[in-house]
């Protein structure tokens, strides 16, 4: 019978512990290293190593150049979406605390491969987010968060953008047409809020800020029912700081 001690040691698999330091050797050098050297810094037989590293090397977890074994596309993914969990979490993270800060909705939204992509949003039972009746991809024209990333467009991705989603009434408020929301971005001033009125929610207005990081365009926006108007613009304002502190201290990346 096994001693409570021996039970409470886990099961190792040797194997893939020395995959595992094998996988560490390689990426602690950036061009590369031979197999000697990483069965050496491995702390493994040179046999040993040779097989591992085929076998790494066949499932795409390491590549060989030049003789000297690097990092292949099987690991890169899974590098990738450690950072790309990460960078959602802060902006989860993000998104919270402003939610609960300000006391109202936050949202989060990018243009990707030519849609309007709702990436976040942080709300509570007294402060709901807007429902969404009608597809945010295809309304963007009608709600401050689509305003706001179609004015961060160039000419040629914001028509073409129209031409898949026509402006069209969905509240008596929206922007009546093409033209109309295009004279209204073409005034709308770089990285000042943009501020729509019942134009996607009847007894909503909303406020979107840009969030431009390299070429990708995204903004944050925030909503609240119209009797509480008057606290909209501060709202922004607050979160706009915020935003911009985060952008400084944290090198926040919408690479998401």
């Amino acid at each position: 019978m096994a001693t409570a001690s021996n039970a409470a040691v886990p099961t190792l698999i040797g194997s893939v512990q020395r995959a595992l330091r094998l996988l560490e050797a390689v990426g602690s050098h950036a061009d590369g290293a031979p197999a000697k050297q990483l069965a050496r810094e491995a702390g493994l037989p040179l046999p040993t190593a040779y097989h591992l590293l085929r076998t790494l090397t066949h499932e795409d977890y390491l590549r060989r150049e030049k003789g000297v074994f690097v990092l292949g596309c099987a690991a890169e993914r899974l590098a990738n979406g450690s950072a790309l969990q990460n960078r959602r979490s802060k902006i989860a993270n993000s998104l919270v605390h402003w939610r609960d800060s300000i006391g109202v909705p936050v949202y989060f939204a990018v243009y990707r491969e030519g849609e309007i992509e709702i990436a976040g949003v942080a709300d509570s039972p007294a402060a709901p987010a807007v429902e969404e009746w009608a597809d945010f991809r295809e309304t963007g024209h009608a709600h401050a968060i689509g305003q706001c990333l179609l004015s961060q467009l160039d000419d040629s991705t914001r028509e073409d953008h129209l031409d898949r989603h026509p402006v069209q009434a969905i509240t008596p408020y929206t922007v009546p047409s093409r033209g109309a929301l295009l004279d209204r971005l073409a005034v709308t001033e770089r990285m000042r809020p943009l501020v729509e009125r019942q134009e996607y929610a009847l007894g909503t207005v909303c406020a979107a800020i840009p969030v431009t990081v390299g070429s990708s365009a995204a903004a944050m926006a925030i909503s609240v029912p119209l009797h509480q108007e008057e606290r909209l613009l501060p709202a922004v304002e607050r979160l706009r700081g915020e935003v911009e502190s985060l952008l400084r201290s944290l090198a926040f990346s919408i690479s998401i």
